[in-house]
């Protein structure tokens, strides 16, 4: 049969909560369509998908995933971890056409600057799996006292973390908000871009073919602002970073974390588009994502006695 007369076959997105590819309980869906300029301003440009629409039944399913993901994955060796963020980028980079163009057609970038954000969000993968048994080093430490007392911090994950997304930079920033939670054994409830949710669904589909444990990475799309609410108040979500909402909702959204005293990362302040994530994707990420999300354990042990002086260890 002629290619010319073959039916395309479309692709279904669905959300990637749990390990599991479920539509929205709701049963909504929402057109997501191309950018209308290569500099990426909004606008109504030709059709690429339905995308699930997430209800806040969708979003405390995800937590519950998470909380259940979470003991596994935190009491996994940092060593470990890293090997899993390392395949994840092979995984990519085997797939990698498909991600440009998802890339070029959500942001409206030509398919060069599409394929660089990939090679960049791939590189940031291993960036961040070279940095989980290493962060422990500069985040911790032996403490002096004055004291016959050993006296040691270490850091530790804070737990669930809701994430939203940049809304802007639908690949290489998402990956670049997510690695560093799951990097330092945290598990992640992730709000894709509301206008470009397409690359974010897809890598849920990557991580479920990776070493990624069911539940550690969970991916909704929708309205940012009605799943990002009851993420924000969630008594069992312990942090949530802003970086993809707008200066209005990012302060009714710290509001209703301090309810459980969540740690909260603070968008960047926007910029002249009015959009909140003006954050330089492309720049070296650094190591503040990575210790945004820890907690400091210090512990005391006394060093003992050796001998009848008093020598200590």
């Amino acid at each position: 049969m002629s290619d010319n007369n073959r039916l395309g076959v479309f692709k279904t997105y669905k959300l990637y909560v749990g390990g599991k590819f479920p539509r929205s309980e709701s049963g909504r869906v929402y057109e997501v369509t191309t950018k209308t300029s290569a500099a990426g301003t909004a606008g109504k440009g030709q059709w690429l998908a339905n995308a699930p629409q997430s209800s806040r039944k969708d979003a405390r399913d995800a937590v519950v995933a998470a909380r259940k993901a979470f003991g596994g994955w935190s009491g996994a060796t940092a060593y470990n971890r890293g090997q899993v963020l390392y395949r994840v980028a092979e995984m990519l980079e085997g797939r990698k056409e498909q991600f440009v163009r998802e890339v070029a057609a959500s942001e409206g970038l030509s398919k060069s600057k599409a394929a660089a954000a990939v090679d960049a969000a791939i590189d940031r993968w291993v960036w961040y799996a070279g940095w989980t048994d290493k962060i422990g080093q500069i985040a911790g430490g032996a403490n002096p006292v004055a004291g016959p007392f050993f006296n040691l911090s270490t850091p530790e994950p804070t737990g669930v973390v809701a994430v939203l997304a940049p809304q802007k930079s639908s690949f290489l920033g998402l990956v670049s908000v997510i690695a560093p939670v799951i990097a330092t054994g945290n598990t992640a409830v992730v709000i894709a871009s509301a206008d470009a949710p397409l690359p974010a669904l897809s890598l849920g589909e990557v991580l479920a073919t990776s070493d990624v444990p069911g539940g550690v990475v969970n991916i909704l799309s929708g309205v940012t602002a009605e799943i990002a609410a009851p993420l924000a108040a969630h008594q069992d979500v312990n942090a949530i970073d802003l970086t993809g909402a707008d200066a209005e909702l990012a302060k009714e959204l710290e509001i209703a974390a301090a309810d459980n005293l969540k740690r909260v990362l603070r968008p960047q302040p926007v910029d002249t588009e009015g959009a909140s994530d003006s954050e330089d994707w492309l720049a070296s990420p650094g190591t503040h994502r990575l210790t945004a999300f820890l907690e400091t354990k210090t512990v005391w042990h006394p060093t003992g006695a050796l001998g009848a002086a008093g020598s200590s260890y």
